[in-house]
């Protein structure tokens, strides 16, 4: 059986307009940083790339063992953080791509399966762990303490009720189920049928990005994308919330711009270091068909580039850009403040 003929288990989200964004040319070598059930991959092995595809769990990967069999060699599979990408392929010997695709957040396939602890409409473990290691949501959720929970549901999810539903949480503890926590998030903020929203959404957003630090890894994710590409690449992300597509808006707008090098004491000396992406494309959303079969896609967001010969930059610039992030130091003050370190 081809690749392309392996039955892939979700259709992914702007599959066509980020095929179309890629650009492959057969024969170029592409990167799924987010390979899931492996949606965009199929398609990009079907428009004859090579593949290097990324996935931290352990689940994804052995589900895409079929598809790297069929392949012919056109497929290879890395468990990890796409943060990682450059040291993955390093090890494959790659060290330039034409292409990389970033489908940021939770996979479909994760919310599909109760156990994994991602969806609060089914009940399951108290988990949310996209690399199935490290603290749970559950172990944030009891052993936080109520001003770490409510500036976490605030930063993460955009909760105004934050301290009311840390408060809430606290006070039912212990919580070891989504069912349970989604109860006790609805009883703090009120929950009438009919609702447009569940009210455990925020929260339950905001426990996943902290359980698996994903904004850091996004941010760490895009600098590896910048400095795998080669001139000429592409660099695709979709993403599903106002976090993560802020953080990618501003780098593409960073990175398309030139910038002054040299301290203001002299200005003299100042250079300006070319943009290390061109202009970025005018951002992509889902149209009325593909919304009618994938409810999902309503809040997708496609922002795409392409790779200049301008100088890769550095992390620490990019958050020098974006002063009111800081996320990861954030984070890491909150986990030893809530667990006692």
């Amino acid at each position: 059986m081809s690749a392309v003929g392996v039955a892939a288990p979700h259709i992914p989200v702007l599959l066509d307009e980020v095929i179309a964004a890629l650009a492959i040319a057969p024969g170029e070598v592409h990167v799924d940083g987010t390979f899931g059930a492996g949606g965009y991959t199929r398609a990009m092995l079907a428009a004859g790339a090579t593949v290097h595809a990324i996935d931290q769990d352990p689940d994804a990967l052995a589900m895409g063992a079929a598809l790297v069999a069929s392949s012919q060699g056109a497929l290879t599979l890395h468990q990890g953080n796409f943060a990682d990408m450059e040291a993955l392929l390093a090890a494959a010997g790659v060290d330039a791509v034409d292409g990389i695709v970033l489908d940021i957040g939770v996979s479909s396939m994760q919310l599909d399966q109760a156990e994994r602890g991602f969806a609060f409409m089914q009940d399951g473990p108290l988990d949310m762990r996209m690399a199935q290691s490290g603290d749970s949501a559950a172990d944030l959720v009891n052993n936080l303490d109520e001003a770490a929970l409510a500036d976490i549901i605030y930063r993460y999810g955009e909760e105004h009720r934050s301290r009311r539903i840390a408060r809430a949480i606290v006070a039912a503890r212990p919580i070891t189920r989504t069912g349970e926590l989604a109860s006790v998030v609805r009883r703090a903020v009120g929950h009438h049928p009919g609702m447009p929203k569940d009210p455990a959404t925020r929260t339950f957003q905001a426990l996943r990005i902290e359980v698996n630090h994903e904004l850091d890894v996004l941010e760490a994710a895009l600098v590896a994308a910048e400095r795998l590409l080669r001139p000429g690449g592409r660099l695709v992300v979709v993403t599903f919330h106002s976090l993560e597509d802020r953080i990618v808006k501003q780098f593409l707008r960073d990175r398309s711009a030139s910038q002054a090098t040299g301290s203001r004491h002299m200005p003299q000396v100042a250079q300006l270091v070319e943009p290390s992406f061109a202009k970025p494309e005018r951002a992509v959303k889902a149209g009325e068909a593909e919304l009618r079969r994938n409810p999902r896609a309503r809040s997708a967001t496609l922002r795409s580039a392409r790779r200049t010969s301008g100088p890769a930059r550095s992390l620490a610039q990019m958050k020098s850009k974006n002063p009111g992030q800081g996320h990861k130091a954030a984070a890491d003050f909150n986990a030893g403040r809530r667990l006692g370190k």
